[in-house]
């Protein structure tokens, strides 16, 4: 595949080491990375590549994501912080018949984590003695707090969770109300990522965890997921992916 990574900041860069050893072709786009090979998207780019991979600034997501699905070049979307204008983009792949996949985190890992958080929090649904809560530690570079990541793990918790139903990230100043799931940030040195689950009762307590050890996990599931939507039309999430791989041991969603 002919591959256009925007952004080239250090995910784009391992994007292109590990996409280059899997036999793919780059062309690294990026107004501020000087050993980028282009500073802007431009027409005669989309029309050489089959699919773009965007981990930037989310406003810097539409003019780029426009420029692609109405060029016809698929979108793999890493960055967050759009998901409120979802109908727009949805709209535009179904107007232009092109294929746009998007996910908070693509590590494998990480979407696997989602899944048996999912099962588990099923599970104590039914089990009312027990509490839950969620925290997550990030590098002191990391510009939006909660992550991606967090904010995914929350809705799984919310949708499967009766008991629960407002979300709280910040701290808290008063005891928190028993719907209320409270997701803590923390960000330190050069923690890649980490986050936990964990259902509390008098009793005891059990705990799931996703530790990241580097970047490297996040670049390789985005160009599976853009070798996975090649030659494919729609608006996907990383759920459909994971079906793919994992079949009838994930429900889809």
């Amino acid at each position: 595949m002919n591959i256009a990574i925007l952004g080239y900041g250090k995910m784009g860069r391992i994007i292109h080491e590990l996409a280059v050893a899997r036999g793919h072709s780059i062309i690294s786009i990026d107004p501020h990375a000087e050993d980028a090979d282009a500073k802007e998207l431009s027409p005669e780019i989309i029309k050489e590549c089959s699919c773009a991979i965007h981990f930037t600034a989310p406003e810097a997501l539409k003019d780029t994501a426009t420029q692609c699905i109405e060029g016809g070049c698929n979108l793999v979307v890493g960055t967050t912080g759009w998901y409120d204008e979802r109908d727009f983009y949805e709209a535009l792949v179904q107007k232009h018949n092109t294929g746009f996949l998007f996910s908070p985190n693509f590590s494998l890992g990480v979407n696997a984590f989602f899944k048996i958080v999912q099962e588990a929090a099923h599970i104590f649904n039914r089990l009312e003695d027990y509490d839950v809560a969620g925290v997550e530690y990030h590098h002191n570079q990391k510009q939006d707090s909660p992550s991606g990541t967090a904010h995914a793990l929350t809705d799984i918790i919310l949708q499967s969770i009766e008991r629960k139903s407002i979300p709280h990230f910040s701290h808290f100043d008063r005891a928190p109300r028993p719907d209320e799931f409270h997701f803590a940030s923390v960000r330190c040195g050069t923690i890649q990522g980490t986050h936990t689950i964990s259902f509390d009762s008098s009793a005891d307590t059990i705990s799931l965890q996703h530790t990241a050890r580097s970047r490297s996990g996040f670049a390789l599931g985005a160009i599976q997921a853009a070798e996975w939507l090649e030659g494919k039309k729609g608006f996907y999430s990383m759920d459909a992916f994971m079906q793919h791989i994992l079949g009838s041991l994930v429900k889809g969603s």
